[in-house]
């Protein structure tokens, strides 16, 4: 058999074949290969086919859909152990005659077949050798285990396909699908096999179908590429190079005034009034004291980028044994922080900043508790002390109202929207509507205050720092009012941009601005902190900041970590929203809504509704402005989708 004859069985590329032609010039020969369709006449060289059987034959049906172990498993046993006691390979046609009993084309094909197969043979069509007997037993134990394996899987699916599954056993076979729903891939096996879309939201949809995640499952963190950081070893003290001599301020009154859920108050308040002038102090949690550039608190920070706030709980950016360190007021001892030192004009204006280490003594209190002080609206009589309290923030409250004048003079763009709190801390979720306080704008204004000096203090210094501007907007030329006005102004505001150099920021009137006053929260709040400090101990000739080029690069490590962590956010609030609209609907709750139609589009209404804080749209009519009643429909939790219609 070493030249193929006309007609002639022959194996090319596993498939069978005959010889229909003989060799040309070329020394290529004329086959007609079967498949699963329709056999094709091909010219092929000699090397490319092997021999099976001689002919004449010419009927090749059936041969490309026989397996070769349809055989008695018991002759094919006897075959090999005859084959391996011989100790000497054999041809396709001896292996055809042990195994088949016959050398026909047929028992030619299954013997080249169980060759290929390779449990018991290697080898080629012309030498083949039989496997140790301890090969043959790994191999026949392998495919038992991948025989098994296969079962169950085809259970699995099954399981999946009646809408149900286990997770004690099903989840080593889920994991692609979980990879797909967390967005580490585009691809899954599984849902393949399941003629699903492979797609996150649809690998979601399934996981609640069958029960291996119930709606609390929270995916958006990991889909932005988060996990939850380990904390890293925090020095206890300072190193020799970032040491520097703190101010005794502990006879400044010092408030933190936050949210009753904050838990990681990193400012703190203090005025003086310095005849007729307002000095303003705004005291910041100090972690850039222990955590120097380059550092592995520093990489740790820079890598998460912010702290990231979810409805079921916080991821920190900095490690919990620096929050009980450098959180203001969570204690009864005094607390180091950075001071930002500001004299104000009659105007509002910043006419010089200072800014150095402190110790302060700080009294917490929320927005409620500071409205009542500076109302003087509580329901007892006031204290000594907080008579006290209530006057330094009451005249706290006058600066911050004429710094908002100053901005707003300045061309500062105001938007305000109903905000909610979102809890999901292991019971029911809970949504709650942020209350306006006069002390949270006031807040806000002294935090201004201390961005805007900190950029003027270093771009006076010429100090690569991290600052923020925004390009102008485009205004109509007669915004609504109210909360459609609040919409349409909110479409007009550019991205903001941070670099190493000063620059216009629109939205908030200021030419020069940058954050300083969340250094546990935000990173480039402590590359701030680090500028600052390191630019003071050069003073000293002790340290020297980072170049503007170093600053560019940890500020766009760190920017780009916190936009995953915004977008995180964003995602995860939406996420708990829909939970807790589809839960009143399991649970036959209240389904009507008050909204405030925003905008009017060809086909839809723009609306906000505020006890929920969301922005969708509906069919229907209204105006801007028009409160209207809604009515929720349906929920999609992985598609993130809130359905509701007007109520007539």
């Amino acid at each position: 058999m070493n030249k193929p004859g006309l007609y002639a069985l022959v194996w090319y590329k596993g498939r069978p074949a005959l010889v229909t032609g003989p060799a040309d010039r070329g020394e290529k020969i004329t086959i007609l290969a079967g498949t699963d369709r329709e056999p094709e006449t091909i010219k092929v060289r000699e090397k490319d086919i092997e021999v099976l059987h001689p002919g004449p034959f010419n009927d090749l049906t059936g041969l490309a859909a026989q397996n070769g172990q349809e055989q008695n498993y018991a002759n094919l046993r006897e075959a090999w152990e005859l084959i391996e006691n011989g100790g000497e390979p054999v041809d396709i046609q001896e292996l055809a005659e042990l195994a088949y009993g016959e050398f026909t084309p047929k028992s030619a094909w299954s013997a080249r077949l169980l060759l290929a197969d390779g449990l018991f043979f290697t080898g080629t069509a012309s030498a083949i050798s039989a496997r140790s007997a301890a090969e043959l037993s790994a191999l026949e134990e392998k495919r038992q285990d991948r025989a098994k394996e296969n079962s169950e899987r085809e259970a699995f699916l099954e399981r999946l396909r009646n809408g149900a599954c286990n997770p004690a056993e099903d989840g080593r076979f889920l994991q692609d699908v979980e990879a797909l729903a967390y967005g580490k891939t585009d691809k899954s096996r599984t849902m393949k096999e399941l003629g699903r879309h492979e797609t996150p939201q649809e690998a979601h949809r399934l996981f609640l179908e069958c029960g291996f995640w119930n709606n609390r499952v929270n995916p958006y963190p990991r889909r932005c590429g988060l996990s939850p950081g380990e904390n890293f070893f925090l020095e206890k003290t300072p190193a020799p190079q970032m040491t520097l001599e703190r101010r005794d301020l502990t006879h400044f009154p010092a408030f933190a005034i936050d949210s009753p859920w904050s838990s990681d108050p990193d400012d703190a308040l203090s005025l003086e009034n310095d005849r007729g002038r307002h000095i303003l102090y705004v005291h910041i949690a100090d972690p850039a004291s222990v955590i120097e550039s380059g550092s592995p608190g520093d990489h740790h920070a820079r890598a998460m980028g912010a702290t990231l706030y979810l409805p079921e709980g916080t991821w920190p950016m900095l490690g919990e044994e620096t929050l009980r360190r450098f959180a203001l007021g969570l204690g009864k001892t005094p607390n180091e922080a950075l001071t930002f030192k500001m004299i104000l004009n009659s105007g509002g204006a910043i006419e010089d900043t200072e800014i150095f280490p402190s110790i302060i003594k700080v009294t917490r209190l929320s927005y409620e508790e500071a409205d009542k002080l500076i109302e003087e609206a509580g329901e007892a009589p006031l204290t000594a002390e907080e008579i006290k309290n209530a006057a330094v923030l009451r005249e706290l409250h006058r600066a911050a109202a004429v710094n908002l004048e100053r901005r707003l003079n300045a061309g500062a763009v105001t938007i305000t929207l109903p905000e909610v709190h979102i809890s999901a801390d292991g019971g029911a979720v809970q949504i709650l509507p942020i209350v306006p306080h006069r002390s949270a704008d006031m807040v806000r204004e002294c935090m201004l205050l201390a961005g805007e000096g900190a950029a003027a203090w270093a771009a006076k210094r010429r100090l690569p720092f991290p600052y923020i501007a925004q390009e102008t907007g485009d205004l109509p030329a007669k915004p609504l009012p109210g909360l459609a006005g609040s919409v349409q102004l909110r479409r007009c505001m550019r991205p903001r941009s941070v670099s190493a150099k000063t620059g216009y920021h629109w939205g908030l009137g200021l030419d020069g601005y940058s954050q300083v006053t969340s250094p546990l929260r935000r990173y480039t709040d402590l590359l701030a902190h680090q500028q600052i400090r390191a630019f003071l101990c050069k003073e000293k000739g002790i340290s020297a900041p980072l170049n503007e080029e170093e600053v560019l690069f940890c500020l766009a490590e760190g920017d780009a970590a916190a936009q995953a962590v915004t977008q995180a956010e964003r995602a995860s609030r939406s996420h708990w929203t829909a939970v807790y609209l589809d839960e009143l609907i399991a649970g036959g709750g209240e389904l009507l809504w008050d909204a405030v139609v925003t905008e009017k589009r060809t086909n839809a209404l723009g609306i906000i509704i505020p006890g929920l804080g969301l922005e969708t749209q509906i069919g229907g009519s209204g105006s801007p402005n028009d409160m209207i009643k809604v009515r929720l429909k349906s929920v999609r939790i992985p598609e993130l989708e809130t359905n509701f219609v007007q109520e007539k």
